[in-house]
Formats: structure tokens, C-alpha cells, sequence
């Protein structure tokens, strides 16, 4: 069963300097871009991070310092992969916790604004995970009986996830065969920023962690304003400080 698309969809595969979204950068982005008619167009670029990559990171996608040293800053190429998104539904295997996250706020310390949260965010992951449970390398052997060369390369591992995806279409009918059929079986996460730090809980943004998980963020905000502040001068993602003065000025304007 092939994939019916209503627009383009973009695999996206990230390598980084670490896990962390709000510290850590990019050093090599791939994206598979399947378009209505089956065709697939492949960017992938190698990204300075302007940082040092961490030897135990470097173990794991074999990118290093000296293969990063001459490549463009992401802010260098953030119009052109913007450009390349444009118009199209977001896929990858666990990018909706990783890889959008990350990207998302790479667009945003490059001072670039790009419109995520209205696409389709699509993850083969949770597709794989509510029938399978298992890693890629795994849901790759499992679901097209080949190997998976090269892990850990963006291109590879960007590629093997739409192939799972194409896979998994003919294995399970009952998902359907549209990005709206999958993301509704798989459940959209209620979530206010790609960090994960609120949630949205009966309409209302509520905070996701510390002292006051489970409370209403608008409430927080009234009764400890200092804890705006706390938050904005924090190690927190950029996404989440923007998500967060966006609240607080809508219950502003309210007042």
C-alpha cells in the first residue's frame, strides 16, 4: 500500500553535538522529501556546530571537528532548508521528541522563522512502538528484512525511516495510508512547546515538570510572576521562553 500524500512529506534526519535541545547544534541534516507522485528529492548537508563535538558523541555518528571545520554555519543554510520544507508535512523516527524540536530551535537562534506547529508532525516511531517496540536498525530489519548500513548517517537513517513507514502502510491497513490516517492513529501529542515543559491538559496550558507540574500556567504566572523571569533567564529552549511569553502576554491582554 503506497503513501497518499495531499502535499510533499520531509523525512528528517539530524546528527548532533549532544542531546540537548537547547545547547547542543546540528552537524548534519538529511531530508528525504517524497512528493505526491512517489518521487523523492534528497538534501543533506554537513553543519558547522561552532562548537567542539564531544568524542562520545563523535563514537556514535562518526562525524568529527576536522569533517564539520569548513562546512556552512546552520544559519548559513537555514533559508534554503527552510525553503525546502516549505509546503510540506514533517516526518522521522522519534522527531517529534528529537529531531523537530532541535531543528525547530536551530530556525530559531538563526532568526528564522518557520511555521512547524501547522504542518502534519508525523513519527514512524510511534507507529512502530505501539506495534513493535523496537529501535530503528531493529524496525528496519523487522519491517523490510535488510540491514541497515551506515546508522547513524542522517541520509541512511532518514531513508530507512521512510522505507519502514512504506512497510509498515502494508502490514497495517487498518492505519490507513495518508499522513492524516497515521497521525490520528498514533495520537497527537498535547503538547505547547517541542520541549515538552507544558502541556495542554482540557484546553488549558499547564506546566509539564518541577514545582508546578500539573498547575495552570496562566495561574503561576499571577501568583509568582518572578517565575517568568526565573524561566527566561534559564536553560531553557528557545521555543519553550517563546511559548512562554506568548502565554503571559495573552493573560494580559485578558486582563
Amino acid at each position: 500500500m503506497r503513501l497518499q500524500l495531499s502535499q510533499p512529506i520531509c523525512f528528517i534526519d539530524l546528527e548532533t553535538t549532544g542531546i540537548n535541545v537547547s545547547n547542543d547544534k546540528i552537524v548534519e541534516i538529511a531530508i528525504v522529501k517524497i512528493m505526491q507522485d512517489g518521487s523523492k528529492l534528497v538534501k543533506r548537508k554537513l553543519i558547522n556546530p561552532e562548537m567542539p563535538i564531544p568524542a562520545v558523541t563523535t563514537a556514535v555518528h562518526g562525524i568529527t571537528d576536522e569533517m564539520v571545520k569548513d562546512a556552512p554555519t546552520f544559519k548559513q543554510v537555514a533559508n534554503e532548508i527552510k525553503q525546502f520544507l516549505e509546503g510540506a508535512d514533517l516526518a522521522g523516527y522519534n522527531s517529534n521528541r528529537f529531531d523537530i524540536p532541535m531543528l525547530n530551535e536551530e530556525f530559531l537562534r538563526a532568526g528564522i522563522s518557520v511555521d512547524i506547529e501547522s504542518r502534519k508532525l508525523l513519527d514512524v516511531q510511534k507507529v512502530f512502538h505501539m506495534m513493535e517496540q523496537r529501535t530503528l536498525t531493529a524496525a528496519y530489519k523487522f519491517y523490510c528484512n535488510k540491514s541497515l548500513e551506515d546508522a547513524h548517517t542522517a541520509e541512511a537513517d532518514a531513508t530507512a525511516t521512510w522505507e519502514v513507514l512504506e512497510a509498515q502502510l502494508e502490514r497495517y491497513p487498518t492505519i490507513g495510508n495518508t499522513v492524516e490516517s497515521i497521525v490520528k492513529f498514533t495520537g497527537e501529542d498535547q503538547i505547547v512547546d517541542f520541549a515538552r515543559r507544558f502541556v495542554m491538559e482540557n484546553g488549558i496550558e499547564v506546566f509539564n515538570f518541577g514545582k508546578h507540574k500539573g498547575k495552570p500556567v496562566t495561574q503561576v504566572l499571577k501568583e509568582e510572576p518572578q517565575y517568568y523571569d526565573w524561566m527566561m533567564k534559564g536553560d531553557f529552549a528557545l521555543h519553550t521562553k517563546q511559548k512562554l511569553t506568548e502565554i503571559l502576554n495573552r493573560s494580559i491582554l485578558k486582563k
